[in-house]
């Protein structure tokens, strides 16, 4: 019997290494899956998206394929609608859905600053910061999916202390992403868990609701 094919997208200038725990767990849970390493930093989202669309493709063909994704890779995910994949369910891990408010305040900051920004984090980082405004909303994820959202506040991800003065003290925050910018109308579960933006991918609890998703469509039993 073939085991159900998942399809690992990792976030904004990150690696396949970055879902490694992940991957380690949807293996032990009897899943097939592939860290599908994308050049995070050197393209626009539509443009990254189809390039994974046709490497998906390419690989798994017509049989079914679940997903995992972590922040930006999320993004992605809302952009591969591609028919010939035969998409089933979706996980994604703290997605600014609506956009980085973080984002956003580095880039209006303007000079030197922004300039490290874009140099740094690429068009798709700037995408993230343009979002929102919502000008041109992205197309909803091509499959049933779930959103789960951390709410460590202070962890390694070096923008922690930007996240502490963009969000303030009354916002649920992972230090990067608010709780609010991961949600998305059509979710199918949603979650939290106490984990920050870097690491939630390896958070036991993150791994054991994405399992459960993907094995039943929600989380309860998780």
């Amino acid at each position: 019997m073939t085991k159900p094919a998942v399809v690992l997208l990792h976030g904004l200038a990150r690696s396949s290494r970055s879902m490694a725990a992940m991957a380690q767990a949807l293996t032990e849970a009897g899943f097939n899956p592939w860290v599908c390493d994308y050049p995070s930093t050197t393209g626009e989202i539509p443009a990254l998206a189809r390039s994974v669309a046709e490497r998906i493709h390419a690989r798994l063909g017509d049989q079914p394929v679940y997903a995992v994704t972590h922040s930006l890779g999320g993004i992605v995910l809302r952009h591969l609608r591609d028919d010939r994949i035969k998409w089933r369910r979706a996980v994604m891990l703290a997605p600014p859905n609506n956009g980085s408010a973080v984002a956003a305040a580095v880039q209006g900051h303007g000079g030197a600053v922004a300039d490290i920004f874009r140099h740094v984090f690429g068009a798709a980082g700037g995408e993230l910061a343009g979002a929102r405004a919502m000008d041109r909303p992205w197309p909803f994820p091509p499959a049933p999916f779930a959103v789960i959202a951390g709410t460590r506040k202070w962890g390694r991800n070096p923008t922690s202390i930007l996240g502490a003065r963009i969000f303030g003290a009354d916002v649920d925050h992972d230090g990067t992403v608010a709780v609010d910018e991961t949600r998305l109308p059509g979710m199918a579960a949603f979650e939290t868990v106490d984990a920050s933006h870097t690491v939630i991918m390896d958070n036991p609890r993150a791994i054991a609701l994405t399992v459960r998703f993907l094995q039943r469509g929600f989380f309860a039993g998780a």
